[in-house]
């Protein structure tokens, strides 16, 4: 998962895949975009501690939380807990590296997701101590877990297919007077966003695709030769591949423009964190500002922040992580309220697995289900969402002695309630999620 530098060479190959022919023409098919919509995964990657993202705090959990965790339990020195309460009355604490974030809560905009994970089926201890029903393949595995959560898949069905790329197929009819890619990668690539029939661009934050050699002075000649080269490019040779090849740097040619315009007098006023996070989000907000333009009327996003595999040194390591997480946040949502579709954008947080309750040493080891925060104008914010697990070491949740919480919600039912905001049928629900069908309910209810 590690990103991979955009060369010249590596854009030919994916935007051919994303089949982006024609992008000089988009702006003659703009529309006003007044049915857009976008969901951006944020991945955390190295499995996030939810645990310590999110605290219980009436008294019997609380008690249950620290005698479970003795030396990692908040709050500590480093950490204290910001109150929330979901509506229903039962209080809970933000870690403070969320501090950028808790206004939000109270704003209703941003929901938390308790215990989502990877499964098969309603999966109970009992089940899971006598093996008697089916489990995702290599649980607690980093690689294999990255693989089925951007897939969607617990078992390696899905064909080398994300669960976002199969929510665009499922909306090529929303992005039909379109070539602009409607699945995008801002974290190198991704499976996450990967279709049967959409391929996704891979782009880097801030990359430059003017072709080497064009810069000149007095300006006159710099214009002279790009002319120059366009007209070399839309040369026919009657030779399929250079066609195809020209027709691509063409494509190349005109998304670079559109995108320093919306990066430089045409960009936005809210101020980005400098982070690795806080750029991918300011390159994700710079081509949602683009969608008068594109036609686009659906788009999926991935952006990913690293470091969360903390074995040791965890109670400031992951502070710093969801401080950064927390900010990068915030100043997209700003920006999308900037542009007017704060209510049509969803952000959500994922991560390979959660840890283990029980600390090793300083740090935690490999878990299975997880918390995660879901923010947007569209979230019903301000609750908690799915079952919050019992924090008792061999307790009702633990698929063992350690506190390896057995998910209470599925991926399935998480992905499938953003995907039906989005606009999938019922029916498409299906052929995205195709366990989705094991879980009782298909809408946990956090979109409006």
């Amino acid at each position: 998962m590690t990103p991979t530098p955009l060369t010249r060479r590596t854009l030919l190959r994916q935007t051919l895949g994303a089949g982006l022919g024609g992008l000089g023409a988009l702006t003659a098919q703009a529309q006003t975009a007044s049915d857009y919509k976008a969901l951006i995964c944020i991945f955390l990657m190295g499995g996030n501690d939810g645990h310590n993202m999110v605290v219980p705090l009436s008294p019997a959990a609380f008690n249950a939380y620290k005698t479970a965790r003795p030396g990692l339990a908040l709050p500590d020195n480093n950490t204290t807990l910001l109150s929330v309460a979901a509506r229903n009355g039962v209080p809970y604490g933000l870690n403070s590296g969320l501090s950028a974030l808790h206004p939000l809560w109270a704003q209703q905009k941003l929901a938390v997701v308790a215990n989502m994970g990877m499964l098969v089926r309603p999966t109970t201890r009992a089940q899971y101590l006598a093996a008697s029903v089916n489990l995702p393949s290599n649980l607690f595995s980093h690689s294999d877990q990255i693989v089925q959560m951007q897939a969607g898949d617990p078992i390696g069905a899905a064909g080398g297919t994300g669960w976002a790329g199969r929510i665009a197929d499922a909306s090529l009819a929303r992005n039909s007077g379109t070539t602009f890619p409607p699945s995008i990668s801002v974290a190198g690539s991704a499976l996450f966003c990967a279709g049967k029939t959409v391929q996704s661009a891979s782009l880097l934050p801030g990359f430059d695709l003017t072709p080497d050699g064009m810069a000149a002075w007095p300006a006159s000649a710099a214009a002279a030769k790009a002319k120059a080269l366009q007209e070399i490019l839309a040369l026919d040779s009657g030779l399929a591949m250079v066609q195809t090849a020209n027709r691509v740097r063409q494509d190349a040619s005109a998304l670079n423009g559109l995108l320093k315009a919306a990066g430089s007098g045409g960009g936005l006023g809210t101020a980005f964190p400098g982070t690795g996070l806080g750029q991918q989000l300011k390159q994700v907000a710079q081509i949602i500002k683009l969608r008068a333009s594109t036609g686009v009327g659906r788009q999926v996003f991935f952006c990913s922040l690293g470091g969360f595999d903390t074995h040791s040194g965890q109670s400031w390591q992951q502070w710093d992580l969801l401080r950064q997480l927390s900010e990068a946040m915030l100043a997209f949502y700003n920006a999308t309220g900037e542009m007017g579709v704060a209510n049509q954008v969803t952000t959500f947080t994922a991560s390979e697995f959660g840890r283990s309750l029980q600390p090793s040493g300083t740090g935690t080891d490999h878990g299975w289900g997880n918390h995660q925060l879901l923010l947007g104008g569209a979230v019903r914010g301000g609750d908690l969402y799915g079952t919050f697990p019992t924090p008792a070491l061999g307790g009702a949740d633990d698929a063992g002695s350690r506190g390896v919480l057995i998910p209470t919600t599925a991926l399935d039912q998480f992905g499938a309630t953003l995907a039906r905001w989005f606009g999938l049928s019922p029916a498409a629900l299906l052929t995205v999620f195709p366990n989705l069908g094991n879980f009782a309910t298909s809408d946990l209810g956090f979109m409006s």
